[in-house]
């Protein structure tokens, strides 16, 4: 799909500032406006030549999977007439002479492997602009699904960033981010990577499966029935349709162990009471009367000797003697 290009100036004829704008669709204020003025001044920046193996992917991932036929598109379309647009990267902040992707990661890929030189831009820049930088060129071309963008922002919060730097960043209004927060808090990350990028599927869906997924227990049982082959369905889609059938249905309740039964016994002069419990696993004795203590402590010590007598009367019938 064909997009408008922030760094149109480069290519070619300028971009207005308009034009810049409304590619981005989000509201141009606090650290967002710091970012569209960045942005508006790399139209301006030289583009330089790098060799791909000396950059390294962004310090955090704004996808689940790549969709390997759009790959295989652009590095089609880069053989042929080469890299349109440049990379916008950063001198990496902690290796020297290397550098870090804000932006751009699939054209590095295609250019290391096309083994020619990437066409990038260079902008020291720090952690935050990076990641707001790397959010809005992501919405600009509106090809990250719900779940990615849910994801990536996760990322961002762990990484010690505020809410309004994710929300700069990925243009979110306070109802979307809270159904981001839901998302992240009740599905495990590992059942949404067995799931996967899931295009077709939008908030309000994944919002859903949250729900399902908030009772005792639900978050493993998702994580069992993922890695399970029952799930391994082709195409992400699928597979989120085959968990939100799964986690619709409630979960089985155990079988109901077989009902104890309750016997009694006393002697003539009901000098004692027994009460008899026996649940097939559990055998349990309880004498009640003043007499209760000694007669227990009386058995007690003849349990050796009767579980012997035990013994012996199995094997008996055992050998039919």
């Amino acid at each position: 799909m064909a997009r408008k290009d922030i760094f149109g100036s480069v290519m070619g004829p300028a971009a207005s500032v308009a034009n810049v704008k409304d590619v981005s669709a989000y509201a141009v204020r606090g650290a967002s406006r710091s970012i569209m003025q960045s942005f508006e001044e790399l139209s301006k920046s030289s583009v330089v030549d790098l060799d791909p193996a000396l950059v390294d992917t962004s310090f955090v991932s704004d996808r689940i999977d790549d969709d390997d036929q759009a790959f295989q598109e652009l590095l089609a379309a880069i053989r042929e007439r080469g890299q349109d647009s440049p990379v916008l990267v950063r001198p990496h902040p902690e290796v020297s002479g290397r550098f870090q992707t804000v932006f751009g990661h699939r054209r590095v890929r295609v250019a290391r492997q096309l083994d020619r030189p990437v066409r990038a831009v260079v902008k020291k820049m720090d952690d935050e602009d990076h990641v707001i930088a790397q959010g809005q060129e992501n919405a600009a071309r509106a090809n990250l699904s719900f779940i990615e963008r849910t994801l990536f922002a996760d990322r961002i919060l762990k990484r010690g960033h505020s809410p309004d730097t994710v929300k700069s960043a990925l243009a979110l209004d306070d109802t979307t981010f809270s159904k981001m927060r839901s998302v992240t808090s009740n599905i495990p990350e590992r059942v949404i990577l067995a799931i996967g990028a899931a295009k077709s599927i939008g908030r309000d869906r994944w919002w859903q499966l949250a729900k399902l997924m908030e009772p005792p227990g639900a978050g493993v049982r998702a994580a069992e029935y993922v890695a399970g082959a029952d799930f391994a369905q082709p195409g992400s889609d699928a597979r989120f349709a085959r968990l939100f059938d799964f986690m619709s249905v409630p979960a089985k309740r155990p079988h109901a162990s077989t009902k104890s039964t309750e016997t009694a016994w006393t002697p003539d002069d009901r000098s004692v009471r027994a009460k008899i419990t026996d649940t097939g696993k559990v055998f349990t004795l309880a004498l009640k009367s003043k007499e209760a203590s000694p007669f227990g402590a009386f058995i007690a010590g003849k349990l050796d000797e009767l579980f012997e007598a035990f013994r012996e009367s199995e094997m008996a019938k055992k050998t039919g003697d």
